[in-house]
């Protein structure tokens, strides 16, 4: 996550931030220009000045969900189009709690400022994000509590299903605990559903499944036998060998999805160490790291950051921020996801340098 200032007086911002708390600057983000900016009234005809940092004020505006999920983002309102203006991250959400639902509304507020973390940093790491208007099977989203519904958090043909009910701390900790997990949150279940889904995006072409099925097993074995197998029986021994997780070893498509939020944990950490000062800026995900070399230095940055978030957290009386180990086993996985995610970035910016 990029370190954020007011393009009107210089005040450091939060990434969450609608307003500047010093010069009250009316403010939005900008997925396009990776910044947040002021909503003004520029002179002249341009959308956006570069250099002022400032949108046109009748040709932008908030997303209609500020309220509802305290949506930061911009949407454009030029025009005055009819209809509800949703932003690049909200227009992804199929299905969520009804107005009457308060506690579910609190919980989708908290599960919507995950989600723009997790699109952002998809965006910055040059990765497709196709919606189901464009695509039947592209991404979105249905984010409903268990506490009124059946909700299973998931992933099916491009939906991906967060169960709000793991907003509330007390809930999700109690899960943590009884499926002893080191790491549960929110942000940490959509990095993993999403995982799901880039799979038949990224993983195409008879080389890149050979490779698949090398790394992690068989994508086809069947999933139902593997998760009664793996509640009954658990995790073989020896399991941290050739795993980040417990949960990994239950069947390929979750060693896949565990291996890619990893990846996602450790290039955002980075990307925001590195805009804060304590890690080279060569960390940030708008510097690509690409070629086994590339691979190589993100790990080599990461593991004695992770190893000093460790100590902080330990002196602080917390657990440790990142309390995994990554083998050597694990660490040639993510190397194949970052693999994929860098061929994927490199073909969307050629076909946009074409466009």
């Amino acid at each position: 996550m990029r370190d954020f200032v007011c393009p009107n007086c210089g005040q450091q911002l939060a990434f969450e931030n609608s307003v500047c708390l010093s010069c009250s600057s009316p403010l939005g983000f900008s997925l396009r220009e990776r910044a947040l900016v002021v909503i003004g009234d520029p002179p002249g005809a341009a959308a956006v000045d570069p250099v002022g940092g400032v949108v046109d004020g009748d040709r932008f505006r908030l997303c209609d969900n500020l309220h509802v999920a305290q949506c930061n983002w911009l949407v454009s309102d030029e025009y005055g189009a009819p209809g509800p203006k949703l932003c690049v991250s909200c227009a992804l959400t199929r299905t969520r709690p009804n107005d009457a639902d308060t506690a579910g509304l609190a919980a989708f507020a908290e599960a919507e400022a995950a989600k723009r973390r997790l699109i952002f940093e998809l965006a910055e790491l040059g990765l497709p994000i196709v919606g189901r208007d464009a695509d039947p099977h592209g991404l979105a989203f249905d984010l409903l509590s268990s506490r009124t519904a059946d909700v299973l958090t998931g992933h099916v043909d491009g939906v991906v299903t967060l169960d709000l009910a793991e907003a509330n701390d007390p809930h999700r900790e109690q899960l943590r605990i009884e499926m002893a997990e080191p790491y549960r949150t929110l942000l940490g279940h959509f990095r993993h559903e999403i995982g799901h889904y880039y799979f038949p995006v990224l993983v195409t072409g008879a080389d890149a499944l050979a490779r698949f099925r090398e790394l992690f097993g068989d994508p086809d074995a069947d999933y139902q036998a593997a998760l009664d197998r793996h509640y009954s029986q658990g995790a073989p021994a020896g399991w941290d060998n050739d795993y980040v997780s417990s949960y990994a070893t239950m069947h390929a498509a979750e060693d896949w999805a565990e291996t890619f939020a990893h990846y996602l944990h450790i290039r955002d950490t980075l990307d925001t160490a590195a805009a804060f000062g304590f890690a080279p800026a060569g960390a940030t995900l708008d510097r690509p790291q690409v070629g086994r070399a590339g691979f190589d230095k993100i790990i080599e940055l990461w593991l004695p950051l992770a190893w000093a978030l460790n100590m902080v957290n330990r002196s602080m009386g917390h657990d440790d921020l990142y309390p995994f180990v990554l083998p050597d086993r694990v660490l040639e996985k993510m190397r194949f996801v970052h693999d994929l995610c860098t061929d994927a970035s490199t073909s969307a910016a050629a076909v946009k340098a074409t466009a």
